[in-house]
């Protein structure tokens, strides 16, 4: 049996909450059967996915593909642009709304192609984890064609799994909080396009100005301004932005092949309005308040957690709060167009968690895709469609 610590950040999402889901349209003859080995021979080194969440303990003792996989058949040929519009409804239809484990991979046949749900609970790793197991998976997926390629591959992708690596971290059970009384009305869903080249144009203008501005600063000032048209809320509460900030590259501890929660959830409350700001100035005002990300204040940022904990915070003890902001996850850098199981990219990729009030970046050829959640922010009420 193995078992990993949670660390302050997974404790987060040791509720179940912020699901890493996508869904992934192939077409060509793509084999299941092959995806299911593949699975079977990463478990033991992404063993925490395949784990259950004990108290404050990640635990494996075997892999058990029952509870980890499904694999259904549709006789009806595959529509990957249909798939990108569909509601919710009609998508939710591809995954499995109860995993025995941190992972479920839902695989459904048609007869020219094949779409896969990869459900992973956050608890278990971010977005960066999700993609690099994915990433193991297709590699090890198309070497069934030349088996003798899979130990090479195996050893190029083997992840570590050191959570604490920064200090010790002993969460006692007291992080699960309880669930909401009622479940919060799923929002409705806008997706829009910006192509990179617009971006770009954008970033050098405000260079040209002497403004250093990135393209994640735009993205996100486009999403706030689009976030605060819709809600028409007031400026303090329309201002308030989380962005995950990735920590890999700045804490040798972690590192690049580090499977786990390796972020920082960054929040800023940004002077002004909003919704009425010049892009330029907008993005300036993240740009502006971004952090330095260094061990030290890696450490820092675990500490404030461990005393919310301690002290029984749970109100601020959450990844952002909806009624009083937004989160924009920017995963456009993140390796989806190059999931190939053997018969090129997918064709389609649709994520399928996204929160009230919060946005997902993603990219598609020469575009950005901003997929944004709209919510009044007043509770439960009529579902809506993804």
């Amino acid at each position: 049996m193995k078992q990993v610590l949670i660390s302050q950040v997974d404790a987060l999402f040791a509720n179940g909450a912020y699901p890493v889901e996508f869904l992934f349209a192939f077409k060509g003859p793509l084999s299941a059967r092959r995806l299911r080995r593949a699975l079977r021979a990463l478990a033991p080194l992404f063993w925490p996915a395949f784990g259950e969440y004990r108290e404050g303990v990640i635990v494996f003792d075997r892999y058990r593909e029952e509870e980890v996989f499904d694999e259904r058949s549709v006789g009806r040929k595959l529509d990957a642009a249909e798939l990108e519009t569909a509601p919710f409804e009609t998508l939710a239809e591809f995954g499995r709304k109860d995993p025995g484990r941190l992972f479920f991979l839902t695989a459904t046949r048609f007869t020219d192609g094949l779409v896969i749900v990869p459900a992973m609970s956050h608890l278990a790793g971010d977005g960066y984890s999700y993609f690099f197991f994915l990433s193991a998976l297709a590699a090890l997926t198309r070497a069934a064609f030349l088996p003798i390629r899979a130990p090479f591959l195996k050893a190029i992708y083997k992840p570590h799994h050191r959570r604490t690596a920064l200090g010790g971290f002993a969460p006692q059970g007291t992080v699960r909080r309880p669930a909401p009384a009622a479940p919060p009305a799923r929002p409705a869903v806008e997706s829009l396009e910006v192509p990179k080249a617009d971006i770009q144009a954008l970033v050098r203008d405000a260079s040209a100005s002497g403004l250093r501005l990135s393209s994640n600063d735009i993205l996100s000032a486009m999403v706030v301004r689009r976030l605060a048209e819709v809600r028409g809320r007031t400026a303090a509460a329309a201002s308030r932005l989380t962005i995950p900030i990735d920590v890999r590259g700045r804490v040798p501890e972690l590192g690049r092949k580090f499977f786990g929660n390796g972020i920082m959830l960054h929040t800023m409350d940004l002077d002004g309005p909003p919704g009425g700001a010049d892009m330029k100035e907008l993005a300036a005002r993240v740009r502006g308040s971004m952090p330095q990300v260094s061990r030290d204040v890696y450490r820092t940022y675990l500490a404030g957690l461990e005393r919310m904990i301690a002290e029984e915070r749970w109100e601020e003890f959450r990844p952002f709060d909806p009624d009083k902001g937004c989160l924009i996850t920017n995963l456009s850098k993140l390796p989806s167009d190059r999931l190939d199981l053997g018969a090129g990219p997918p064709e389609a990729v649709v994520p399928l968690t996204i929160e009230r009030n919060s946005a997902a970046i993603l990219a598609r050829g020469d575009n950005y895709v901003l997929r944004i959640g709209h919510g009044s922010g007043r509770g439960p009420g009529r579902e809506e469609s993804l």
